[in-house]
């Protein structure tokens, strides 16, 4: 509220977005001004959850956002900017795409810019497209930095854009939250799917968040668990926009209570029913773990996390426990009664296996059967060159390509002696 610039570190689930929300909306009232504020987020979903956040905040003074996120009509994106709305909700990318190539758009007047979840902006591929960020918008400018997990990165922004910051740490450098009971169990990788049967046959009734490594392994379990009878909807990368904030609102009204997700899901996203988190793949970055765990357990709820470790991951298992400080317990669990579930499960993943295969193929016809100018093309340029590949072969075999292979010569040597080939 003093006007400075702030690094803000704080558990999930605390508020953070209350935190930059607030003082923007303060500010904007005292003096009403078109783009005022700038807010990166790493993930789309994201985006989406801030802005609502924004307008549910400012309504009562107004409040216009944007979502500029990738996934999305690029012509909607340019009207909605058209309008010169108070607060733009971005992701790096698609907002550089529109800084270069949307008439009319600029940022020369901004006076608030937010990286929320600012380590992961800084870690991943964004650091480009930030720096881009970072020259055209006002030095004049006051800069926040919101996260629940801090990297060397942040620093190097914070010499780089941010003056005479103020650090608010309400929480240590990496730290879970008190309420969320933490647990894993250790098991082998070949009966990986009947342990997560079993558990949520055990736990039945909780809403669950599942955490795959990939998109691959997210639509095989979600598969998997549907054909168990289990009400199952995965949110990953490779899904269209509408249909990723399709499952995310199916899960957020409870008409699916398990949600099956990659780390596009990990961050931010406030979801209040989240009863247990289960890390189905380990993370491989161990401050993602910290992230997957505080989908739950938010606002002073309690909340439960169970972490499967296979024989292939106690090193990374081990990096967590390190990074969190403390060694977590083993979940109760009877190993025959989950033997019991083999035959049921390899059914389901014969059934799993099937359904993907015919999804992969059925993709294939579409992107064929879509893209009629891409294929003809492509079927144009293969017949070209195979008849050039017949010309150079039988000039080779003839000898009558003294005139190179495009020469007149060459073709008239050609003519000739096949003549005298047929006379003969």
């Amino acid at each position: 509220m003093e006007g400075k610039d702030v690094i803000a570190l704080a558990e999930t689930g605390s508020g953070k977005t209350g935190a930059f929300a607030l003082p923007v909306l303060h500010t904007l009232l005292d003096n009403p001004q078109r783009l005022y504020a700038l807010v990166l987020t790493p993930t789309r979903e994201l985006a989406f959850q801030i802005s609502e956040q924004f307008e549910a905040l400012g309504s009562s003074i107004g409040v216009k956002c944007a979502v500029i996120v990738g996934g999305i009509d690029m012509m909607a994106q340019s009207l909605a900017l058209a309008k010169k709305p108070h607060i733009i909700i971005a992701t790096p990318g698609r907002l550089i795409d529109h800084l270069e190539n949307t008439k009319g758009f600029s940022l020369r007047s901004l006076k608030y810019l937010i990286m929320d979840e600012a380590d992961r902006i800084l870690n991943m591929d964004f650091e480009e497209e930030v720096d881009k960020i970072l020259k055209i918008i006002p030095k004049e400018r006051h800069t926040y930095l919101f996260s629940a997990t801090m990297t060397k990165k942040v620093a190097k922004l914070q010499r780089a854009s941010l003056q005479n910051p103020v650090k608010v740490e309400v929480s240590t450098k990496f730290q879970t939250v008190e309420k969320l009971l933490q647990s894993y169990i250790f098991i082998p990788q070949k009966y990986k799917d009947c342990y997560l049967v079993s558990i949520m046959n055990e736990l039945a009734g909780n809403s669950f968040m599942i955490f795959c490594g990939t998109c691959n392994n997210v639509q095989r379990v979600c598969l998997l668990l549907r054909h168990l009878g289990f009400q199952a909807i995965p949110l990953h990368g490779q899904m269209s926009q509408s249909k990723r904030l399709g499952a995310l609102n199916k899960y957020k009204s409870k008409s699916r209570d398990i949600l099956i997700a990659t780390d596009v899901a990990s961050r931010g996203l406030d979801i209040p029913h989240v009863d247990i988190v289960i890390n189905f793949d380990i993370p491989t970055h161990s401050k993602d773990y910290i992230h997957r765990v505080g989908r739950t357990a938010r606002a002073g709820r309690s909340g439960r996390s169970i972490t499967f470790v296979t024989q292939y991951d106690v090193e990374l298992y081990q990096r967590i426990e390190q990074l969190i400080g403390k060694k977590l317990p083993q979940h109760p669990i009877v190993e025959e009664e989950v033997m019991l579930l083999v035959q049921r499960v390899n059914e389901a993943q014969r059934h799993a296996r099937m359904e993907m295969k015919d999804l992969h193929d059925s993709k294939r016809k579409c992107i064929d059967v879509d893209d009629e100018d891409t294929a003809s093309n492509t079927m144009q340029h293969f017949s070209k060159k195979m008849k050039y590949d017949k010309e150079q072969k039988r000039k080779a075999k003839h000898g009558g390509g003294e005139g190179g292979p495009r020469g007149g010569g060459g073709g008239g040597g050609h003519k000739g002696k096949f003549k005298k080939k047929k006379a003969y």
